[in-house]
């Protein structure tokens, strides 16, 4: 007689999500911002062309959702100029106490940042910012619709929403095939549709699909190829060790030897992507974008 495990049967909980995402990303707050300078080579192509996408220009008021430490969100206060203003948001607050220190520390005294969930953006006035933005945030949102809904609650007429998320799993090996062995080393079950994860705006059509009946119009989906390069596979194991909570999340279940051996597998899968000339791992990003 089969059995079913006890983690495949249990329902998946937005909120219990939502807590379990907070708390690691509290806790790799300082590593991502240790991280800046990779993230800032890693996605400033797709981070230029979603400031684009957005008409991010002199004098805007933008909104940048799930801003993590906020290199993109001092990207778009440079474009705005001192007579512009970005507001940071991110469940952790740790994570923003750097994007705050990030911003004095460049001189940019038009970012502020405020703890705020992403699917709560009704808090913010109505037809506040001239555009919004989230770079491979929303992903991670149990409710992707209200999020992007509330989203264009805060924009003016005519505004813009602009997004990056992480193209197909196959398009994304660097990051694929470390999830693929830990669902599989920790006997998770495949996310189910509509579950938040970092391949879950994936297809270019759902996501553009999205946003229209978020009631966006003229939506754009374009594709970047962003490989990770680095020296080395090991080095890219430590990236993604130290700095991606979902990977952590994932881990949750294994005991410190068990995730110690994932590791291991993790950074024997990624050895295919090293060569003489250093490590680059396969990533693709999609870029969005509508108008209300």
């Amino acid at each position: 007689m089969s059995t079913t495990n006890t983690r495949t049967a249990t329902a998946f909980c937005p909120v219990r999500f939502k807590e379990t995402t907070r708390a690691q990303w509290q806790e790799a707050a300082d590593a991502w911002h240790r991280w800046g300078p990779l993230l800032g080579e890693w996605l400033g192509e797709a981070t230029e062309l979603m400031l684009d996408l957005g008409n991010v220009g002199k004098d805007d008021r933008v909104l940048d959702v799930a801003a993590g430490a906020g290199e993109q969100s001092l990207t778009a206060a440079r474009r705005v100029g001192p007579g512009g203003t970005v507001l940071a948001t991110d469940l952790s607050s740790n994570i923003l106490r750097l994007a705050r220190e990030a911003a004095r520390s460049a001189g940019l005294d038009n970012v502020q940042v405020k703890e705020l969930d992403g699917e709560k953006l009704g808090d913010l006035a109505a037809e506040s910012f001239d555009t919004v933005i989230s770079r491979v945030g929303m992903i991670y949102f149990p409710d992707q619709l209200k999020a992007l809904q509330g989203m264009r609650h805060t924009l003016v007429p005519g505004g813009k929403v602009s997004l990056i998320t992480y193209a197909a799993a196959d398009k994304n090996q660097f990051f694929s095939l470390p999830v693929s062995i830990i669902r599989k080393r920790a006997n998770l079950p495949a996310p189910q549709p509509g579950q938040p994860g970092p391949f879950s705006l994936g297809d270019p059509v759902v996501l553009q699909n999205l946003l229209t009946e978020a009631g966006f119009s003229d939506v754009v989906v374009r594709s970047v190829n962003a490989p990770v390069r680095v020296k080395t596979a090991a080095e890219c194991v430590q990236f993604e060790q130290e700095s991606f909570g979902a990977l952590h999340q994932m881990l949750s279940s294994l005991d410190e030897s068990e995730q110690e051996s994932v590791w291991d597998e993790i950074a024997t899968a990624l050895d295919r992507f090293e060569t003489a000339d250093g490590f680059e791992g396969p990533c693709e990003l999609l870029v969005a974008a509508g108008t209300k």
